[in-house]
């Protein structure tokens, strides 16, 4: 149920390798480390006036870096990305072909898949995102516990340690979260499902299904002010 085929389309990453050996997806999250240790040194060329790259990053043919931007690496970036003004990718990152990474958006220690997109206002820590899983503005991958031990993912009724003190979520192909949403850590969506805007979401919601919040909302008549 959460092995990696069973959420992501392997064939839309070119760094499929990294999950080999996982019984679980989230087991790649402590490879992403040693896999880029292996990338050699590179110094991107000079053809992004404003932004601050470090000097072990990749970025594909066709990927812009807006000015402000900053990518410290260790990272691998793909082709004809969008890394925004203000993206912040910190070490460890993983971003594949056709990825957006916008405004004030920050990464650690992730994996985006082909077409994924963070596009506004996004924290991606310790998390993988799927081929085209989408993130509207002001979506929080939640990756550490507020109490001591790590995170946990309930099989059946009964949790599975997962040996990560820092989890974020793994998002499945075509998953989309809604703005102002909270992943909280070890979430896991699968392919297709929906997160309503401004949900508070925990745990494993399967393939294709939404989650909506039901806030009811009271509207009143305003009252007329004094004179």
């Amino acid at each position: 149920m959460f092995k990696a085929a069973d959420l992501f389309d392997l064939a839309q990453t070119e760094h499929a390798a990294i999950f080999d050996g996982c019984n679980h997806a989230w087991e790649a999250l402590k490879k992403i480390e040693p896999y880029l240790a292996k990338v050699a040194k590179q110094n991107p060329p000079p053809r992004f006036p404003g932004a601050s790259i470090g000097d072990r990053v990749i970025i594909g043919a066709g990927t812009v870096v807006e000015p402000g931007a900053m990518i410290k690496g260790p990272a691998i970036i793909g082709k004809n990305c969008q890394i925004r003004h203000n993206a912040y990718i910190r070490e460890n990152v993983i971003i594949g072909d056709d990825c957006v990474v916008g405004n004030a958006s920050e990464l650690k220690n992730a994996l985006l898949f082909n077409g994924a997109q963070v596009p506004h206002f996004n924290y991606i820590g310790d998390s993988i995102l799927g081929h085209k899983a989408h993130l509207g503005a002001g979506v929080i991958c939640s990756n550490l516990k507020s109490l001591p031990g790590n995170v946990s993912i309930m099989v059946d009724g009964v949790p599975l340690d997962t040996r990560l003190r820092k989890f974020g979520a793994l998002v499945g192909d075509g998953a989309e979260v809604g703005c102002n949403s909270v992943l909280n850590p070890g979430s896991i969506l699968g392919r297709g499902a929906i997160i309503y805007p401004g949900v508070n979401w925990r745990g494993f919601l399967p393939a294709n299904n939404i989650a909506k919040n039901k806030a009811e909302v009271e509207v009143v008549v305003r009252r007329p002010r004094g004179n």
